[in-house]
């Protein structure tokens, strides 16, 4: 008997300290009127960096908190730093985020939502970040075994974090329908950004970053920003100004012989469509180069990836070769050639020296060639994008240089 009026006690103390600590919690929410909860398949992080960069270039203190390749908490005055994390990621970390925010005297939080869970998403907005503004950039079928099977259980998981009677952006156009459904239930305005207003995000717009940015993305913040109260130019200025996420689309470029070579990492986005967005949009963006070269890093425990990126290539813009560098190579391109890629056309370095490849790719270029990195960062990913670092410092040109070239 004594056990269980212990246990009772305990959990009385225990539902009391929660009632507690979810009070504390709401009284933080209540000094930041605007809280932005950011998700999507990709283009979180650069969202949430864009958006503040731009509020605060309107002159509304804003943290923002990123999720992505690093995590990072971004103050009102623009300084980063690391978000600790003791152990494994965890949503109550947010909580952590709220209360360093309320303590800036932020106006604004912008918060990368961090789970992937269909519950836990909802759980992030209903009682963590109870969001007067929810943005989701697109709902690809990544991270399925989790949110799937199909693409449109993506985009119904993240419907979890439409706000309650507030407003909601998406650049997502082939499921805004679940948008729009979790909208009218939740009482929130939708807020669709479609292709006229990408289309009004302008080379002059985009030749400002010193990396290259999604003209979806830019829309995106934009919109928000000056639903916000900041004007468009402003909020443009602030974006040019910040510090890009680590995981953007970065650019680096040497000359070799009188020959340059540009290399874009696209190593981050590693899922077909959003992979193949990336491809078309730098092809499309540089189309002043002799050749363009899709570099692909393979991996043996990620076949399925080699595959899927295989059968994908083919119906995007034509590259003048394909490199494929990595473990099991073999997969890519068996997939590929029964696909109808032209054997010419393709070069199975699997086991080259990263200098040798990128020799080698210089010696078919006539005069400049461009190279996107894709599929895994890994290994010969990652001494791909050193091998530039080193050489490219003195000679990288922003993405200014290569618009007005183009």
């Amino acid at each position: 008997m004594e056990g269980a009026f212990l246990l009772a006690g305990a959990s009385a103390m225990l539902t009391v300290a929660g009632a507690i600590e979810s009070h504390r919690h709401n009284r933080l929410l209540r000094k930041i009127p605007y809280r932005i909860h950011v998700n999507g398949t990709r283009g979180k992080s650069s969202v949430t960096r864009l958006i503040a960069a731009g509020l605060r270039a309107g002159g509304i203190p804003t943290c923002a908190k990123t999720t992505g390749t690093v995590p990072r908490m971004i103050f009102p005055d623009g300084t980063e730093y690391p978000v600790y994390r003791p152990s494994r990621s965890n949503i109550i970390e947010q909580l952590r985020v709220v209360k360093a925010a309320a303590a800036a005297g932020a106006q604004a939080l912008v918060i990368e939502c961090m789970a992937l869970n269909p519950q836990l998403q909802s759980v992030c907005e209903t009682r963590i970040v109870k969001s007067t503004h929810g943005i989701v950039t697109n709902a690809r079928p990544d991270h399925l075994d989790v949110m799937g099977p199909t693409e449109r259980d993506v985009a119904l998981a993240m419907a979890g974090t439409m706000p309650i009677g507030g407003k909601f952006y998406t650049a997502e156009q082939d499921h805004l329908s679940v948008f729009e459904m979790a909208a009218r239930d939740r009482g929130t305005c939708v807020h669709a950004i479609g292709d006229e207003h990408v289309a009004g995000v302008t080379w002059d717009d985009l030749s400002g970053f010193a990396h290259i940015e999604h003209p979806d993305n830019v829309a995106l913040a934009l919109k928000v920003c000056q639903d916000l109260g900041v004007a468009r130019r402003t909020a443009l200025e602030g974006m040019w100004s910040a510090a890009p996420d680590a995981g953007v689309l970065q650019l680096y470029s040497v000359r070799e012989r009188e020959k340059e070579i540009a290399f874009v990492n696209g190593f981050a986005a590693n899922d077909p469509e959003s992979t193949g967005h990336n491809w078309n949009m730098v092809v499309n963006r540089f189309d002043q180069f002799d050749q363009r070269v899709a570099l692909f890093n393979c991996r043996s425990d990620r076949t399925d990836r080699s595959i899927q990126l295989a059968d994908a290539c083919l119906k995007w813009q034509p590259a003048d070769r394909y490199v494929l560098v990595g473990s099991a190579t073999d997969v890519f391109a068996k997939r590929a050639l029964a696909n109808g890629m032209n054997p010419a056309r393709l070069l199975s370095a699997e086991r080259l020296p990263t200098e040798n490849v990128l020799n080698n790719i210089e010696q078919q270029a006539r005069r400049s060639a461009m190279v996107m990195g894709m599929g895994n960062i890994a290994g010969p990913g990652m001494q791909i994008i050193n091998y530039f670092r080193e050489r490219g410092n003195q000679s990288r040109r922003s993405t200014r240089s290569y618009a007005e070239a183009a």
